[in-house]
């Protein structure tokens, strides 16, 4: 807008800084633009480096807008992207063209390789020693036929397992592993059809191959990862932990045996412990018993067997209808329904006869005429309320296993808990609100370059979480939450929002121009001190 006075003519803009700042901030504290430049140095007459372009995409996908990526100027149009950027920027240097050329180049310089190295410059930084390696994989769906073959090494995008349940899409995987505070270390994308069995180990071997983490940590991961291949596979000295798949006959066995169970000082768990070899490694097996979990499956379980038990009544039902050629065979089949059916009693059961004339001959039969004698069934069936009461007693138990058979029990069942930090990723980077989960991109190559974008924007986020937690903890300091109570880990959207209101205002007179930050409030202030001085320049 403009100021018209008897002087001169003022010139007024405002553009929305809010948490842009931090972001910022903490992608320039993590050196990530010095490492891409490094890896892909700016080449021929391009105005922007693929570092500029990289923070630009991380700084749409933190945006809280309903922005594509092919909108990447219309987004950066009410931001300060001088101040966010450099000198010389403007939106209208931001074209999908840009976009893509960086994607192009991710892809060659190898999109996992150029992560671990934006890994290790986080860890030199980053003063996080390194307890827990929690692995884990999702998969996203698209829109599209992806026929798109250049006969490149690239991910295929194709049909698979559907984690969001759309079977009818396309879809590309992503491994993941981070530490015990959910920051990722290692990422690759992988085709839409690839095993988690496999995909979690190859994961695990490659970060062990090019980064050093200390003799005592822990790999974490899923049941996908217990497999006799895959723990014979293990490296010499990786100490891992994984949840036991209930489908192995020995754990099936435990997980409905009468157990001594210990308690624990959590008095939601209960735990028995044994020590198996299985995959030609010994191992300990901790069964848990969660009250919490109980609770859980005790709302399905009733549905659960009153499908079965009605499943059951109707193949009797259908049993009932067979003609036998003899009593032995009537009573084998009846015993074998016993056997597959055993959340039901035979409240009446017996095997009687019926006769007919042969070749189907019709009306009463003639003296001494042979007949043809048939067996069939005749049987009732009820619940068996026992054999169900005591399985709802087992539906809150679980297996975990560890190689390092000396690790405490309940020890060992808070390492396992901590896997949901990984899963709290994945679901940060579906999050429609950040709005990266939503991939048009067409070619195979950019969505896997995408993919390391979108983990390393997990990064950032997750570093500046963690930083301003460990602040309000060092100095005591608390920040308000939703509900307006007093807090030391606030999440760091919630943070974003509070840093909503913040303006650049640049005054244009006839002989200079003057920038200042407006709606600054106490809280605001707060955030951006304890964020320190590579986020504090942004707001100056």
């Amino acid at each position: 807008m403009s100021y018209l006075s008897s002087a001169f003519i003022m010139l007024v803009t405002t553009r929305s800084l809010d948490h842009h700042g931090i972001v910022s901030g903490i992608y320039d504290e993590l050196e990530i633009g010095k490492v891409i430049d490094e890896v892909l140095p700016k080449l021929g007459q391009h105005k922007l480096s693929h570092s500029i372009i990289v923070k630009a995409m991380i700084l749409n996908c933190l945006g809280f807008v309903d922005s594509r990526l092919y909108m990447y100027s219309q987004y950066f149009e009410t931001l300060p992207v001088e101040r966010l950027l450099g000198p010389g920027i403007c939106a209208s240097d931001l074209t999908d063209d840009v976009l893509g050329r960086t994607l192009d180049e991710i892809y060659e310089a190898d999109s996992t390789q150029l992560f671990m190295k934006l890994a290790m410059k986080m860890m030199e930084i980053v003063n996080i020693k390194t307890q827990l390696l929690q692995s884990d994989t999702t998969n996203f769906s698209l829109h599209g036929d992806y026929k798109y073959i250049d006969g490149s090494s690239s991910i295929e995008i194709t049909y698979g397992h559907a984690k969001d349940g759309r079977d009818d899409l396309k879809r590309f995987g992503l491994g993941m592993i981070t530490n015990q505070y959910g920051i990722p270390l290692f990422a690759k994308a992988y085709s839409g059809n690839a095993s988690d069995k496999e995909t979690i180990i190859e994961a695990m071997k490659k970060l062990q191959e090019n980064i050093t983490f200390p003799a005592d940590v822990y790999y974490i991961a899923d049941s996908a990862l217990y497999s006799d291949n895959n723990i014979k596979s293990m490296r010499k000295g990786m100490k891992w932990i994984t949840r036991v798949p209930s489908t192995l006959n020995l754990s099936k066995d435990l997980l409905i045996s009468d157990l001594d169970f210990k308690p624990g000082k959590d008095p939601r768990y209960l735990f028995y412990e044994t020590i198996v070899e299985y995959g030609g490694i010994k191992q300990k097996w901790v069964v848990v018993h969660s009250s919490e979990m109980q609770k859980r499956k005790d709302v399905t379980f009733e549905k659960k067997i009153k499908r079965i038990v009605k499943e059951a009544q109707k193949d009797l039902k259908d049993l009932k209808k067979i003609k036998f050629a003899c009593e032995e065979d009537a009573r084998a089949s009846l015993e074998r329904w016993k056997r597959e059916n055993p959340h039901c009693l035979l409240e009446t059961a017996e095997i009687s006869t019926i006769s007919k004339r042969e070749k189907g001959k019709r009306g009463r039969p003639q003296k001494n005429e042979k007949l043809i004698v048939h067996y069939v069934i005749n049987a009732e069936a009820i619940r068996n309320e026992e054999i169900t009461l005591n399985e709802k007693e087992y539906q809150g138990r679980f297996i975990i296993s560890s190689n390092d058979t000396n690790l405490d029990a309940e020890k060992m069942l808070d390492h396992y808990k901590n896997q949901s930090k990984v899963e709290k990723g994945f679901r940060f980077i579906k999050d429609k609100s950040f709005r990266v989960s939503e991939v048009y991109l067409k070619k195979p190559q950019r969505i896997e370059a995408l993919s390391m974008v979108m983990v390393l924007t997990l990064m950032v986020y997750s570093v500046a979480e963690w930083k301003l937690r460990e602040r309000l903890k060092e100095t005591g300091e608390t920040i308000r939450n939703q509900i307006k109570k007093q807090t030391q880990k606030p999440t760091l959207k919630w943070v974003f929002t509070l840093m909503r209101g913040i303006t650049e205002v640049k005054i244009e007179g006839e002989s200079k121009v003057v920038t200042q930050i407006a709606n600054m409030d106490e809280v605001k202030d707060k955030i951006i001190r304890l964020m320190g001085i590579n986020c504090e320049k942004y707001y100056i």
